[in-house]
């Protein structure tokens, strides 16, 4: 069975054939989805741009191709519209047959990759001794969508949680234990011994300790140089150190990867920081070598300004003057990591908007100093804010950071208030609630774009109505209630039926057609909001369609069939669409 083509592909076929006949280029003969859908479905604006090429009315040019096209299969009507559009209109029985055919083709004929590319996607960042709070969401959400999507289209993903376990927050902590318990063996020098299993302090304590030593170096010039002392001598292989160092992150690795999966984010590797301290000496002396480093201040740097470059861009720092390592050694060694381990074909970074620069730097150096192959692709994908209703950073009540557990319990909490008239059993809506509140903060979130920032509304993110996730599982488990109604289901019909179609029903095949299309610009935007705007759009349609038809009460059993078929690769779509997105649909709700 040949392999179903996008409705775009086969419409640009039609009228690129009637361009060139016309003696006109093939690229103006470009289509695309209406932006008029009251005018017509496609349109094809390039006797718009041929007029200047082969000064000609674009009217005219217009009017030669729509006369070519003549009759067609697919197309119900072609029509020059002044000043020189081309309006494109499709038979609604062969939207039928194509939702039919596409139904039957594995990712619903979505073609994947020519060329797959092996990608790793760096989208955790979170700092261990740390909770998990809001600002980690976004990168954790945005980073596993991009990743699904990748994947959907035949790419092989890795997914790096690239915990931070290497720098000032554990030279911190250290510190602070030495302060309340100077008494532990880890801090005595002389000791050869075996350091205990168990280790001197709880998640709990932990979480603590960070902002507090955080807070008292930001105060105490002696103790922040007593922190930075720590992570030299933890660097250098302190044993003492390194076994606290061990215990922190057993710790902390346990208690994130709990919060990592109750937000249904995965990753393939769990990545850190101190994974690429063994590549830094070697990496260090090739940028010497090569005449890539030299010192600046009593520091390592490498110059990566450009002179096309418009805005200052600082040297990248490697070393610091007491040939301490940075954040920017540890980047650029990770890639030199990745590149031994993976040879990608692109990293992508999910990471604050504001590391812009920081970013640019890096990419700058890694190909500077040949890190990367010259064809590697580099991305930063810069994610923007949460704020709160009064448009800052979200905050808890008291004006502190809210830890992300307690944001996914709260709107799992409102969903539960929103489902008090439903007659479940408590443990059924505990589960429906906690699914419910995931795609409504994993949909608000990844409905916008990745780099703007968003209001976070928890009452408008869980309304079962409008442009929200739980709308959209709602409109999923409408059809599931639907089928289940229907009892034993009849088998896809091979061919569409001719019986005259609603505007509700071609609408919703319009859409179910617009798929594969749809997922390849995502794949290629790094967008999951176009995910978000079509699955929108396809729950608009099904609700269109279940309201203008009485689908169960149906008496034309073929029409019947035909109207199940339709709801059957709705949801399917749907399925694959919200698992692109990262999350999942209760059976009611």
């Amino acid at each position: 069975m040949e392999k179903v083509k996008k409705i775009i592909t086969l419409l640009e076929e039609i009228i690129g054939d009637a361009v060139v006949s016309c003696g006109y280029e093939r690229r103006y003969g470009t289509v695309t989805v209406s932006n008029r859908p009251d005018l017509c479905q496609y349109q094809c604006n390039g006797a718009m741009a041929a007029a200047k090429q082969y000064h000609k009315a674009p009217i005219a040019i217009a009017g030669e191709i729509v006369a070519a096209v003549g009759a067609q299969d697919m197309i119900a009507t072609c029509e020059a519209v002044a000043p020189g559009f081309i309006n494109i209109n499709v038979k609604t029985e062969f939207l039928a047959d194509y939702a039919l055919r596409m139904s039957r083709e594995e990712h619903f004929g979505v073609e994947p990759a020519e060329t797959p590319r092996t990608v790793v996607i760096d989208y955790g960042g979170a700092n261990v001794a740390k909770p998990l709070h809001v600002g980690h969401m976004r990168p954790a959400v945005i980073g596993e969508s991009v990743k699904r999507i990748l994947r959907y289209v035949g790419h092989k993903v890795i997914g790096d949680a690239h915990l931070g376990d290497w720098g000032t927050p554990i030279g911190l902590i250290i510190t602070e234990l030495k302060v309340r318990k100077p008494d532990l063996v880890y801090f005595d020098p002389d000791y050869t011994g075996e350091y205990p299993k168990e280790p001197p302090f709880t998640v709990s304590e932990l979480e603590e300790i960070y902002p507090y030593a955080s807070k008292w170096s930001k105060e105490h010039d002696d103790y922040r140089e007593e922190s930075r002392k720590a992570i030299l001598e933890l660097q250098q292989g302190r044993r003492g150190y390194m076994a606290l160092w061990e215990h922190i992150m057993r710790v902390s690795m346990e208690d994130l990867k709990k919060n990592y999966e109750n937000l249904g984010t995965q990753f393939d590797i769990w990545g850190k920081e101190s994974d690429a301290q063994k590549y830094i000496p070697d990496m260090i002396r090739d940028m010497k070598e090569g005449g890539y480093a030299h010192i600046s201040e009593g520091a390592l740097v490498v110059d990566v300004k450009e002179e096309t470059d418009t805005k200052e861009v600082p040297p990248c720092m490697i070393l610091k003057s007491d040939g301490a390592t940075l954040y920017n050694t540890t980047d650029l060694a990770t890639i030199v990591e990745r590149m031994k381990l993976y040879s990608p074909d692109q990293i992508i970074y999910v990471v604050d908007k504001r590391q812009d620069l920081y970013f640019d730097q890096i990419f700058r150096c890694a190909r500077k100093t040949k890190l990367v192959k010259p064809e590697t692709i580099l991305t930063f994908i810069g994610n923007g804010t949460m704020n709160g209703q009064d448009g800052k950073p979200f905050k808890t009540r008291e004006g502190g950071v809210m830890r992300l557990e307690v944001l996914i319990e709260n709107v799992a909490e409102e969903v539960m208030r929103k489902m008090a008239d439903r007659d479940f059993p408590e443990e059924e809506k505990r589960d429906i609630a906690h699914k419910v509140g995931l795609a409504a903060l994993k949909y608000g979130d990844l409905s916008n774009q990745a780099s703007k920032d968003y209001i976070f509304d928890i009452e408008r993110f869980t309304s079962f109505e409008g442009n929200t996730g739980p709308y959209i599982l709602y409109t999923m488990v409408r059809i599931k209630s639907i089928l289940a109604k229907l009892g034993e289901l009849p088998e896809m019909p091979e061919r569409a039926g001719t019986y005259e179609r609603g505007t509700e029903e071609t609408a919703l095949l319009l859409t179910i057609g617009r798929f594969a299309d749809m997922v390849e610009k995502a794949a290629a935007e790094l967008a999951p909001h176009k995910v978000c705007q079509y699955l929108y759009e396809l729950a608009d349609g099904v609700n269109g369609f279940y309201h203008a038809n009485k689908i169960v009460g149906e008496t034309d059993t073929a029409k019947q069939k035909e109207w199940i078929s339709i709801l059957r690769t709705a949801l399917a779509i749907f399925k694959d669409g919200i698992g692109m997105l990262a999350f999942e649909a209760p059976d009611r709700m």
